[in-house]
């Protein structure tokens, strides 16, 4: 089983990043996908989840109306869409597929600085 985050980076304030997660040795098609960060001192905190087929998105608060989930199952692959980025999302983010098991990604590093 392997989930491959990727698309992270430096990026200033206000920009916009496309996260990639690519999974592989398990069906991906009947896992909700989350995406998770954490940034340095802080404990990991939920950012979006989608549901098996993708008719279903949450969000958390902090980034509700900026960062968009979205899914491909014919690909495997699960997106994180994020703009209007602040420093405060600065994070390493994670990859997360919950169903009869739950796997995680390595993480991807994002940082929001001018």
């Amino acid at each position: 089983v392997q989930l491959v985050e990727s698309g992270g980076g430096l990026v200033q304030p206000g920009g916009s990043l496309r996260l990639s997660c690519a999974a592989s040795g398990f069906t991906f098609s009947s896992y909700v996908m989350r995406w998770y960060r954490q940034a340095p001192g802080k404990e990991r905190e939920w950012v979006a989840e989608i549901t098996s087929a993708g008719r279903s998105t949450n969000y958390g608060d902090s980034v509700k109306g900026r960062f968009t989930i979205s899914r491909d199952n014919p690909k495997n692959t699960v997106y994180l869409q994020m703009n209007s980025l602040k420093p405060e999302d600065t994070a390493v983010y994670y990859c997360n597929a919950y169903g009869l098991r739950n796997y995680w990604g390595q993480g991807t590093h994002v940082t929001v600085s001018s």
